[in-house]
Parts: structure tokens; C-alpha cells; sequence
């Protein structure tokens, strides 16, 4: 039986990653085409990491719960 909270772990996973690669591939890009969302909300190497992280974190605990499956 799958869980709320492991659908909401791997959707936040999938989130932390794309954010991982706007903020290490393309963030020439997203200055350029998000003007005003970039001043508010800027992709930074550092915040992308430690949300990675977060989740990685999070994560563990699911899995030692024997919340997520692998």
C-alpha cells in the first residue's frame, strides 16, 4: 500500500532535482525569461543544494520508518 507521505516525498524529490538543474545548467536562462519572478524568487547554487539535501534528509527517515518502498 503506498502512502500520502511518500507520493508527496517523491513529487517533492522530482521538485528538489529540477531545481538542482535550472540553478547548476541554466540560470542565465531563467534570469532571462522569469524577469520579474527572478527578482523575488532567484535560483542560487546554495539554496537549491540545501533543499536537496532537506529532502535527502527527510527522505532517510521515511525509509527507516518503512515508509518508502526503496
Amino acid at each position: 500500500m503506498v502512502m500520502i507521505e511518500a507520493i508527496v516525498w517523491w513529487v517533492f524529490l522530482l521538485d528538489s532535482v529540477g531545481a538542482n538543474i535550472m540553478a547548476w545548467c541554466f540560470p542565465d536562462w531563467y534570469k532571462k525569461e522569469f524577469k520579474g519572478f527572478w527578482k523575488h524568487f532567484p535560483v542560487t547554487k546554495g539554496w537549491a543544494l540545501f533543499y536537496l539535501v532537506l529532502i535527502l534528509w527527510v527522505g532517510t527517515g521515511l525509509y527507516r520508518l518503512g515508509i518508502l518502498p526503496y
